[in-house]
This record gives structure tokens, sequence and C-alpha cells, in this order.
């Protein structure tokens, strides 16, 4: 257990966006609407999954939505309360911890946000490991947990609860309410308990995004190579580097697609997430494993929507937690279902 100030979300937000994989939101906006819900309400209370007791009510939070539109349309902070009432109007019980459920810019500070506004704990650890672009590809759906009862609430004062078949409906129904509420709605969803957290969840993620914000802003100050550094933070290897030559982005049903070419023929696909890097048509990085793009001198995360012509960038690949290289992990998230014939094979073998 430790405190979490307002002058360590930068940190938090650097690192998570690159863990991010493109996605789960700008940095810069997620570590304003931390910090900001920290000077209000004080330091958040970071626990590990191993302090929170088995019968406690954990409660992810997220925003879900289109990235390019979240970087116009903020948040106004009256949210996170609606969400939380509104889900515990049908749970009947009030939660007694806040989680994360995937990494990223907004989605692994939002939380830092919903836990300084009602003064909660904040479980350490996350639904992926990483960011994913629907509803369902997060671990708790491998473990067996329902998506549903789940709350979403937007910026007008608008709030629903869904209760789904399964974690695909959930995704196509609570996908189509935040269109309607203008492509951008925070959510609170998969309610697990204390016992549920170690095999739904990866341990120790805000703490990861912590140290390799830090590592890339230590090395940066120290005039040394920052994506070298964030590299071997992350364990990864080094994809593919290069000058952005053209991007293709469109938002369609609540997500931003598109691809982006490089110099040196370096080539991204994107659903929200980066999905495919290739060089000269070769696929060298696939889903589930994590492509991370970091500009080139400063080693800071650039996600879909920031992705531009004439920005100098490094590829990262990252192994991706294990359970995402199960047959249930790859069907779920693999590249099959994002309708790529080729095979996965782990970033480390190719």
């Amino acid at each position: 257990m430790r405190k979490i100030a307002a002058a360590q979300i930068a940190d938090i937000a650097r690192g998570a966006a690159i863990l991010g994989t493109g996605g789960g939101g700008d940095p810069y906006i997620g570590r304003l609407l931390a910090e900001r819900a920290i000077a209000a309400g004080g330091p958040v209370t970071l626990v590990e999954i191993d302090e929170v007791p088995a019968d406690a009510v954990v409660v992810p939070v997220a925003m879900m939505g289109a990235p390019t539109v979240m970087v116009e349309k903020l948040p106004t902070g009256t949210e996170i309360a609606a969400v939380l009432a509104a889900l515990e109007g049908v749970l009947g019980r009030r939660p007694t911890h806040i989680a994360c459920i995937e990494a990223g810019g907004v989605n692994s500070t939002i939380p830092f946000a919903a836990a300084a506004v009602t003064g909660l704990p904040l479980v350490d650890a996350d639904g992926m490991g990483r960011a994913f672009p629907e509803l369902q590809m997060v671990l708790p759906t491998l473990a067996g947990i329902s998506t549903t009862p789940l709350a979403l609430a937007d910026e007008k004062g608008n709030t629903a609860v869904l209760h789904t078949v399964d974690n695909h409906w959930a995704e196509r129904l609570a996908r189509s309410a935040t269109v309607e509420m203008g492509c951008s709605a925070t959510t609170a969803q998969y309610v697990l308990r204390g016992d549920q957290l170690a095999g739904a969840l990866v341990a120790g993620t805000l703490t990861r995004a912590e140290r390799l914000g830090a590592v890339v802003a230590r090395a940066r100050a120290a005039h040394d190579d920052p994506v070298a550094a964030a590299m071997a933070e992350l364990g990864g290897r080094l994809l593919l580097t290069g000058k952005v030559t053209d991007v293709s982005r469109r938002t369609t049903a609540g997500f931003a697609r598109g691809t982006a070419a490089l110099t040196d023929g370096g080539g991204l696909e994107f659903q929200n997430e980066h999905l495919v890097a290739t060089v000269d048509g070769k696929i060298v990085a696939s889903v589930p494993d994590l492509i991370c793009v970091l500009e080139a001198d400063s080693g800071e995360p650039i996600t879909t929507e920031a992705l531009r012509y004439g920005l100098r960038v490094a590829v990262i690949g990252v192994p991706c937690d294990p359970r995402w290289r199960t047959p249930e992990g790859l069907a779920l998230v693999g590249p099959g279902y994002f309708g790529y014939d080729h095979e996965y094979q782990p970033v480390e073998s190719m």
C-alpha cells in the first residue's frame, strides 16, 4: 500500500500510454483529469492485489469510445460520480475499491480520478496489461466474469445500465449507446470480488507504468536514448524506425480505424490500438503482442489519434501477458478476430 500524489501522475500517464499500444486515450488529457481530482480530493491509496479482502467489491472505471473524439470532448468531472451511483443502484451495495480495466493515457488515469473523488483505494492492476478496442477483450472475460451490470454516463447527465446475455452483447449495446452519447462515455463494469482479482487482472500494471514513464523522463533529462531505455524496461525489441509519410484515419462505429505508412517500408494498422506492424509488407508484430509507437527523440508515446505526417517514430514490440497466447485468448483478441488471415507468432520469435 502506498500513496499516489499529483506529482506522480505525469510518469504514470506517460508509461501507461506506452503500454496502451496507441489506444487508451491521450496521456496529457488523462494527466490533467487525474491531477485535478487529486488536488481536490487528496492523494490516492494504491493497494496490491493481495491487500484486497476476499469479499471486496471492486469496480473498474474507464472511458469508452473513439480516442479521436475524446481529445475534443472532455469529461466535465461529474460523470464518475454519476456512473458509480447508477451501478450502485442496481448492485445494492457500495464499491469498496476502484480498478483499472486497461493501460492507456486516460484509462489508467481515470481510475485515479475516481479513487480521488470517492476516497476509495485503487488496485494496482489492470484487466489486459495493454489496451484493446472492444469491451469484452479483457482477462475477466477469460475468467468467466460478466461485464454487466454495466453503467454508462455522459457529460450531459444521461446514465444507462445494461444487463446482457454475454460480454460480446455488452460490447455491441454499450458501443451503440456510446455513439449516441457522442462517441465518448464513462463506464463502470466487470464488478469483481477481491478473491477474483489474481485470476482476472494483471498485477502491478500501474506501478509498471509509473516506472516506465520515469525511465523515459530520466533518460531524456540525461541526454540518453529514451527509446532504448523504454525498450530495456519493457523487455521489447525495436521493430522499425522512420518518418510518418501518410496516415489514413476515420472514426466509424465508435472506433478510430486506419493505417499509417513510414519511410523504409514500415507500416501500421490500427483500431484504436495498433494491431499489426509491417516492414516491406512482412508482418513483424501482431496482436495480442504490444506494438508501442514512440517519438524517436523524446520517447514520448504517440497515440493513434496523434499520428501525423512528418513525425519521426520508433516502434517497439513487447510480449503480451501469457494468458493472451492461449487458444482462448487468441480467439478473443488474436489476428483472426480482427479479420486477418495470418497465424499469430510471438514477437520475440519473429
